[in-house]
């Protein structure tokens, strides 16, 4: 109510005298009408609730039970028709489920069994004409298998699950974990847990399986340069000086050949045998020392990493396909010295991840 451009608090009568208005406009207009005006108001006309907004229940019923008649009813926007499609009608290369977690069962070289928390990762490819996927499949059709010791002979059977649910035909499955190694210091004696982020990866493409290995290895780089000209300031000037050493990441992928069984301590061993000066658990005072002198034995600038590793790798009958990344996260420099090097055509592209080389690091 307006009074010289003021609005007052209306009362109790105002309320009252409003709603008489409002419900004989209510009992004309069209339900329709009402609806558009505000579907709120259906409730407030007694025996003339309309059709497309009845008079709800907000009390949760716990014993309700769904059955195959009632579910039969329930709408699947996922697996609607092509007319629903947003976008673009283009296929899809991957679409999926990513970070699902679950506890894993892996069986170890020594022949144990350790179980790792591990990070899924589900993807299939969606043709052009297709709405979606119903997502919940991929987890179902893993745990149907997570009790089992997983290889990539049974990641095989939960893909194949998922595949025949989901009416894919190329898919991707992917587990990340977290593996423990028991490790003894250079020379005190101690002993320590190192922890190796690696992934198993499982590969469908035209009817054609791929299997790849992801390890992340961590290690020290000092810098042959600056070693020599260290040296070069003791020798000639009697100048202390030292080289400048940095924390380094490399991420090792290898495809593994058909038929062949590459452990996960397999790819550790070999990238520790490659370059040796993997950072360090349990340290004292004589072990420091021992890791000095083994970075002294083992300078080495990013190119020499990577190549490295690439010998390694080309020597194991094991390993077809393989991908080296590399970054010497530098302590002379506010920038990072990187590498990547390929071997075959699994990993060959012309574009990159622009922030592939920002993962490389070390989650202490």
């Amino acid at each position: 109510m307006n009074v010289q451009g003021r609005i007052e608090t209306p009362d109790n009568d105002d309320a009252r005298a409003a709603l008489e208005v409002l419900r004989a406009w209510a009992a004309k207009a069209d339900p329709v009408e009402v609806a558009q005006l505000d579907p709120a108001i259906a409730r407030l006309l007694p025996g003339h609730e309309v059709s497309n907004y009845p008079d709800l229940s907000r009390d949760y019923d716990a014993t309700f039970e769904a059955d195959e008649t009632y579910k039969a009813t329930m709408p699947d926007l996922q697996n609607g028709p092509s007319s629903l499609i947003v976008g673009a009608h283009t296929r899809i290369e991957h679409v999926g489920i990513s970070n699902f977690r679950l506890p894993v069962r892996f069986h170890t070289r020594d022949n144990g069994d350790l179980t790792l928390e591990a990070s899924v990762t589900g993807t299939v490819s969606l043709e052009a004409e297709k709405k979606g996927i119903n997502m919940s499949r991929v987890m179902r059709s893993f745990y149907v298998h997570a009790e089992k010791t997983f290889s990539f002979e049974v990641m095989e059977a939960a893909l194949d699950d998922y595949m025949d649910n989901l009416e894919s035909f190329d898919a991707r499955l992917m587990m990340r974990v977290s593996f423990p190694v028991k490790r003894p210091s250079l020379r005190s004696g101690l002993e320590g847990w190192q922890y190796y982020d690696i992934a198993l990866e499982l590969i469908e493409t035209g009817g054609v399986r791929t299997k790849v290995i992801h390890l992340d290895y961590v290690y020290s780089s000092t810098c042959p340069c600056s070693l020599e000209l260290s040296e070069h300031a003791r020798a000639s000037r009697g100048q202390l000086a030292t080289p400048h050493s940095q924390r380094s990441v490399a991420r090792i992928s290898a495809v593994v050949e058909p038929g062949e069984v590459l452990w996960f301590e397999d790819m550790i061993d070999l990238a520790r045998a490659a370059v040796p000066t993997e950072t360090q658990v349990m340290v004292k005072r004589e072990d420091e020392q021992a890791f000095a002198e083994l970075n002294a034995a083992n300078p080495i600038f990013v190119e020499d990493a990577v190549r490295a590793f690439a010998e390694r790798l080309l020597a194991d009958a094991r390993i077809g396909d393989f991908r080296i990344v590399a970054s010497h996260q530098e302590s002379l420099h506010s920038h990072d010295a990187v590498a990547m090097l390929t071997e075959g055509e699994t990993f060959a592209s012309a574009s990159v991840d622009p922030k592939l080389f920002a993962t490389l690091i070390h989650q202490g």
